[in-house]
């Protein structure tokens, strides 16, 4: 049992995707290596191509290993799978007004967020501030004339409010 798992487990490395690609010089390498981490896989969405084994990742890579071969620049590959496969395709899309929202809705949204908690904070503390000391804001304390006045309307609030509830209670009786 052991050796057939032996077989089967070095059978598999054999289908093991390494890439192994020749350059010819150290500035290729250096070139390849840094577009296939920024571009994005499209089937895996949220990977990098170089950190992607999806079929279409590794022609993605051939096609960058192919393009790196022969001489063309960062932009015109960059250019190339910005035309094939959309903004999409890279993890730093060009701004233009189909990606502002990517660009810029994020910072806006940060100082939204900052100006609103500013705004109520300081609120806040000036309420805190108010009813530490009413006076400043304009209100002064009750004198013991308005305060009894006020417990009187407030009384004759309740006094209502439960004769209210008593003739409710009565004509509910009746109907039972």
């Amino acid at each position: 049992m052991a050796a057939v798992l032996l077989v089967a487990g070095l059978s598999m490395s054999a289908w093991a995707n390494i890439d192994t690609y020749q350059f010819d010089n150290p500035r290729q390498e250096a070139q390849y290596r840094a577009l296939i981490e920024e571009f994005r896989c499209p089937k895996c969405q949220n990977q990098n191509l170089a950190g992607s084994d999806a079929p279409i990742a590794q022609d993605l890579k051939q096609k960058t290993y192919d393009m790196v071969k022969d001489g063309r620049s960062d932009a015109e590959i960059r250019q190339y799978m910005n035309e094939r496969y959309g903004d999409f395709i890279s993890y730093k899309p060009p701004v233009r007004p189909s990606t502002w929202i990517l660009w810029f809705f994020p910072p806006v949204l940060l100082v939204f967020v900052m100006l609103a908690w500013f705004i109520r904070n300081r609120n806040s503390s000036k309420r805190d501030a108010a009813i530490a000391n009413p006076i400043e804001d304009g209100y002064a304390p009750l004198s013991a004339a308005e305060q009894q006045r006020l417990q009187d309307l407030l009384n004759a609030n309740d006094n209502a409010a439960n004769a209210k509830t008593g003739e409710i209670n009565q004509a509910v009786a009746k109907e039972n």
